[in-house]
């Protein structure tokens, strides 16, 4: 299997890896964004897209402000300074359920779950637009019971894909760890996104549901076409999956590029996998993952 492209046809084929390099198709940009806390930068890029269609895998060291971007991006904080557009529209400032609602949503370390909920109750509050919500419709219930029975149905197929059907009626607080990463990537599905962000998706699932999170995550691309950008530190997992790899470091983009390329610059080596890991065992992963001796 090769590093350098998991999907058959890769757009960024040709895309020189260099910081802020501009893409073919990106549906995310970003410029001049920073955000502070207090004497302490956590973001500070320059320039950034997000090619359209791909899974792109942002990593760096604890610290390097990834969930930080994320929370910009998502409009769970607010920068300092600097502004972003999604699908050519700016989304600079406005607040998360009104950039949901516009195709970007984003799952969290730590899960969301609404505990004392049911699974398939968890997944109809994702669903946006319901007129239920709204107070004069929600007294007539004929305006709202078709829409209603639609949203059930799309609950129950995600259910379904994601191997959750038979935990439809449980309470979300009894799931597992990993069975709440898999509960909220399928909520975030009913929004019906074009970009999906996910942090840290395989942080403390196990390895039973490691391998169904990685395949869900590759539907996105393969089977939806929908982008997707993923935050980890699994570097086997960020070449396994990866189409380009974007590298943080004190908040800035140090690096991009396909995982090949990341695995060997030096500047990624130096800050994220630590001056004295040198590029042999690097070199070793990748001919691992290629089948090679």
């Amino acid at each position: 299997m090769s590093s350098d492209a998991p999907t058959s046809t890769n757009p960024l084929e040709g895309v020189a890896p260099e910081p802020g390099v501009a893409k073919p198709d990106p549906i995310l940009v970003i410029d001049g964004v920073k955000r502070t806390f207090g004497g302490i930068t956590a973001v500070n890029v320059d320039h950034l897209e997000i090619q359209r269609g791909i899974i792109t895998g942002l990593i760096g060291p604890n610290g390097a402000g990834k969930t930080t971007l994320f929370n910009l991006m998502t409009g769970f904080d607010a920068p300092d300074r600097g502004s972003w557009s999604f699908n050519g529209q700016s989304v600079s400032g406005i607040p998360a359920h009104l950039v949901a609602r516009r195709g970007m949503v984003r799952t969290f370390q730590l899960t969301k779950a609404l505990s004392r909920m049911t699974v398939l109750e968890n997944m109809q509050l994702g669903a946006t637009g319901q007129l239920g919500e709204r107070f004069l419709p929600s007294l007539i219930p004929p305006l709202w019971r078709k829409q209603e029975r639609d949203i059930t149905a799309r609950a129950d197929a995600l259910l379904e894909r994601f191997k959750m059907d038979h935990m439809r009626d449980e309470h979300a607080g009894t799931l597992s760890g990993g069975q709440r990463k898999l509960l909220e990537m399928a909520r975030a599905l009913m929004v019906e996104p074009e970009l999906v962000m996910l942090d840290e998706p395989m942080a403390g699932v196990n390895p039973a549901l490691t391998q169904s999170l990685l395949g869900h995550i590759k539907g996105l691309r393969d089977d939806e076409g929908r982008t997707v950008v993923f935050v980890e530190h699994d570097m086997d997992v960020v070449f396994d999956i990866s189409d380009w790899v974007v590298c943080m470091a004190e908040g800035a983009i140090i690096a991009e590029g396909t995982p090949s390329e990341i695995g060997k610059n030096p500047a990624v080596v130096e800050a994220y996998l630590g001056a004295t890991h040198g590029q042999a065992p690097i070199r070793k992963k990748r001919r691992e993952m290629k089948g090679e001796a």
